[in-house]
C-alpha cells in the first residue's frame, strides 16, 4: 500500500511548469540549493527517490545547464569584507552593457551588476573591509569614462538573503 507522499510524489512527477521542470526535479534542486554536499541518497530521503534515480536527474539538470554547478556559501563578513552598499551608476550618453560589463568585472569588490530601469543605468553590489575600501572603489568606478554620476546606499543590516532555490509548491 502506498502513503499518502508516495501517491502524491508519483501524481507530482509528470507535472511540470513553464521551466519544463516536474515537482521532483524542483523539489531535488531546493535540496541543493541549501546544501550543495548532500549525496543522492541524503536528496532520495528527502524527495523520495532512490540515489540512482536522483543521479540521474541531476545528471539531466546539468545537461540541461539548469545546474551549472556546485558551490559553497561563504560569510563575506568572516572573511573581512565588513561593508556592503549598493552603487548606482548614472552612464553618459547610451552606454552599452557590454561596455558596462567590461568595466565593473575587473572590480574584485563588485558581487553583483544589473542594467536596470528608471533613471538608474547600472546598480552594482560591492563588498569592502571598510568604509574608506569603500570610499575608494565608488571614486575608482566614479572616474569610469562613461559613468556621470553615481549614488551610493550602504547596507546597515541583511535582513534577507536567499540562495536561488526554487520557490516551494504552492499548496
Amino acid at each position: 500500500m502506498t502513503t499518502p507522499i508516495e501517491s502524491m510524489s508519483a501524481m507530482m512527477r509528470d507535472v511540470t511548469d513553464d521551466s519544463g521542470l516536474d515537482a521532483l526535479d524542483t523539489a531535488i534542486l531546493r535540496v541543493l540549493a541549501l546544501d550543495a554536499r548532500a549525496t543522492f541518497a541524503q536528496v532520495g530521503e528527502q524527495v523520495s527517490l532512490s540515489a540512482p534515480a536522483v543521479k540521474r536527474r541531476v545528471d539531466r539538470l546539468r545537461e540541461r545547464g539548469v545546474i551549472r554547478g556546485f558551490t559553497v556559501r561563504l560569510d563575506p563578513a568572516a572573511m573581512g569584507w565588513q561593508t556592503e552598499a549598493f552603487v548606482e551608476l548614472f552612464c553618459q550618453g547610451s552606454t552599452s552593457p557590454a561596455t558596462m560589463r567590461a568595466a565593473v568585472e575587473h572590480y574584485p569588490e563588485v558581487v553583483a551588476a544589473s542594467t536596470v530601469t528608471g533613471d538608474v543605468d547600472l546598480m552594482v553590489q560591492v563588498r569592502a573591509r571598510d568604509m574608506r575600501h569603500l570610499e575608494r572603489v565608488v571614486e575608482r568606478l566614479a572616474a569610469e569614462p562613461f559613468v556621470a554620476r553615481t549614488r551610493s546606499t550602504v547596507v546597515l543590516s541583511a535582513l534577507v538573503r536567499r540562495p536561488d532555490v526554487p520557490p516551494a509548491p504552492a499548496g
